[in-house]
């Protein structure tokens, strides 16, 4: 076995094939590039030699030993009990961890190359430092830091020092055997740095342990409350608080809580209900924990819209509103608009307002209550229609006796009139949408109410239209008897029925129209021509009308006015006129009218002629034969013959005569000639 040194070595020859570009020195000879078989035996390094082991840590002891030469690691082992652990390590001084805290090891080195690992070194002893004791850290005021934690196996006592992490004022330090203590009089919401060990009896300090722990915030402050009425939500505002993260906005009315949470300095609340008080109040929070909530801030929000609103009409031309109170309602405000756009409005600290109000108008009606909060939201909107306006001036005028057409202006608000009639006899209905009704089927002389009413669906009927009185016109007369009085002359009957009526009685044929008058039930008909056919009616007449004509009744007149009737002269100043005549009991008339002179001619009873003497000729004279009554005029309807008489040498004149016919109110021409 050779001892060889170099870079290459040491190590002991064997057999076997070395190669080494390194210098070798072998029995003081230098070798290089040497390259040879030969067997080598490496050693292993010497055993160190440990100078100290100590703990600073409670899971770990460090060794430190001198170097070994040709030693490439360490192995340094620790063994406690029934443990051993064992790391490797390159150089001193070398750590072994995974100790238990509070330990007694023995601590040993072995020094390691190629060639092997050295034996164990003489051990030393040493004890791993207490374990550092697990706080627990936090807050219960806003200026104050608890501490706690658990025993620490063999821990004589504990020593804890706090400190603002900022490095802003002094450290504060507490020793003790207790397991907790709290630091008082701390600045709020500020990051402080806790370090805490533990040390055993002969006060070695065991391993810390750092924690860093914020006091709770101080409560929020000047805290504001701005509520808007409009949109039912307040927004609360209040000064940042030092070491604040968040804030939290509570609102609390009766059993209901509303919460907002904020990282800034302000928060909305939505959603409050109207009517209601809430107490509002903040509270501040970080990591530590939370602030005493700031004094609540009543806020009283705006009134509920009033509800049980009705409406009506108390009096003709008002509108009474009324409501029920309501919760913080300080006053009240009620809007009135029609549909044409008209607004007025009542304010009022009572439940009730008067508007005035039209006919056929729809009003809008909204009801608010107020109080310093500001205006309750909308309530219902309500709408209610006034009674169409009454047709004021309505005419009556009358078709027939029984028959009545009453005309209006159309009035407002109405979709239907409705006329009534209403007398002793009964009442007279008439319904339609035109501004017109005729009302028929009423009796005859009877004095009626008429009242024109306007409909509406929303409203029905208008009550309260007023009513006119109008009489009818008189009943239609019954001709109860015709009879003849005299030549020419009818008398004519009729039952009568009516007051302060006025008879007119038309006797109608082809000769003419025939009158007579009368207030009683009787008028005669006079000179009504003979041999005629007439139909005689009567009407009733009154300042309420004309009745309707009576049934007519024929009538015929005897062949009175003579016939035949011719003229002769006689000399120059004289004519005889000769006749047939009707009956034998007549008696007749002669008379002559012409421009120098009238002229009557009476024959004797039972003669048809009659001679006028004296009549200047040069003149054209009309002659009319006619019948004589008894006590009345003389009739003028008979034909009447024109006759000239020359004043010539002549014993006989020649004429023209033209002799008149009636005839349904026309008149023809007869000529004849005149010996």
């Amino acid at each position: 076995m050779l001892n060889i040194h170099g870079k290459c070595g040491p190590f002991l020859l064997h057999f076997g094939f070395v190669k080494c570009s390194e210098p070798i020195v072998f029995h003081g000879a230098e070798f290089t590039n040497l390259s040879m078989s030969i067997i080598i035996s490496v050693l292993a390094p010497d055993i160190p030699v440990i100078d100290q082991a100590y703990s600073k840590l409670s899971n770990s002891i460090t060794a430190e030993w001198r170097a070994v030469p040709g030693a490439t690691s360490y192995l340094l082992s620790a063994q406690g009990g029934d443990s051993f652990i064992e790391t490797v390590v390159t150089n001193s001084p070398g750590t072994v961890t995974g100790l238990k805290p509070a330990t007694l090891y023995r601590i040993t080195v072995r020094s390691i190359n190629s060639g092997g690992k050295s034996q164990p070194s003489r051990f030393r002893k040493a004890k791993t430092v207490l374990a550092a004791p697990v706080l627990s850290v936090s807050s219960p005021s806003c200026d104050s830091i608890a501490v706690s934690w658990k025993a620490v196996y063999m821990a004589a006592g504990f020593s804890v020092s706090l400190v603002r992490s900022d490095g802003l004022g002094r450290m504060l330090k507490e020793n003790t055997t207790n397991t907790s203590l709290i630091f008082t009089n701390l600045d709020p919401g500020t990051l402080y740095t806790i370090k805490a060990y533990a040390w055993n009896v002969n006060g070695i300090p065991g391993d810390d342990f750092t924690y860093n722990q914020r006091t709770s915030p101080n409560a929020p402050v000047d805290v504001q409350v701005a509520f808007n009425s409009a949109a039912l939500r307040a927004i609360v505002s209040w000064m940042p608080t030092e070491g604040a993260l968040t804030y939290s906005v509570t609102a609390s009315s009766g059993l209901l809580k509303l919460k907002c949470n904020t990282s800034s300095a302000s928060c909305m609340m939505p959603s409050l209900q109207c009517g209601s008080e809430y107490y509002v109040s903040v509270t501040a929070y970080n990591d530590a924990g939370f602030s005493k909530p700031t004094d609540a801030i009543s806020l009283k929000t705006v009134p509920c819209a009033p509800v049980n609103v009705s409406i009506e009409e108390d009096e003709p031309d008002h509108l009474l509103v009324s409501w029920s109170s309501v919760s913080f309602g300080h006053y009240y405000v009620v809007f009135v608009k029609n549909d044409d756009g008209l607004e007025v409005h009542c304010n009022t600290s009572h439940t009730q307002c008067h508007f005035q109000s039209d006919c056929g108008f729809t009003y809008f009606i909204s009801v608010f209550a107020y109080n310093k909060a500001g205006q309750s939201p909308l309530g219902d909107v309500f709408n209610y229609t006034t009674a169409p306006c009454c047709p004021s001036d309505f005419r009556a005028v009358f078709v027939s006796s029984d028959t009545v057409h009453v005309t209006w202006t159309p009035v407002r608000g109405a979709e239907l009139y409705g006329t009534r009639a209403v007398g002793w006899n009964g009442v007279v209905l008439c319904n339609d949408t035109a501004t017109a009704c005729t009302l028929s089927a009423l009796q005859c002389g009877t004095q009626y109410s008429i009242t024109v009413y306007s409909f509406s669906e929303a409203r029905g009927s208008n009550t309260s239209c007023a009513s006119k009185y109008v009489a009818t016109a008189p009943c239609s007369p019954e001709i109860k008897n015709i009879s003849k009085e005299a030549l020419s002359v009818i008398s004519v009957h009729w039952q009568s029925n009516n007051e302060e009526a006025t008879y007119i009685v038309t006797a109608r044929g082809e000769a003419g129209l025939w009158h007579c008058t009368s207030s009683g039930n009787s008028c005669a008909l006079i000179n009504l021509p003979c041999g005629s056919a007439f139909s005689v009616s009567a009407i009733a007449r009154s300042p309420a009308g004309q009745s309707l004509p009576s049934y007519s009744v024929p009538l015929e007149t005897g062949a009175c006015c003579p016939s035949g009737v011719k003229l002769y002269r006689l000399g120059n100043n004289g004519i005889r006129v000769y006749w047939r005549a009707a009956e034998e009991t007549i008696n007749y008339n002669t008379d002559l009218h012409g421009s120098k002179g009238n002229f009557t001619c009476t024959p004797s009873t039972g003669l048809s002629h009659c001679d006028s003497t004296e009549i200047p000729c040069g003149d054209v004279y009309t002659v009319v034969v006619s019948p004589v009554t008894d006590n009345g005029p003389k009739l003028t309807f008979c034909p009447k013959k024109i006759y000239s008489v020359t004043c010539s040498g002549s014993s006989v004149g020649m004429g023209k005569s033209t002799q008149y016919f009636h005839s349904k109110s026309m008149m023809f021409e007869k000529h004849v000639s005149i010996m």
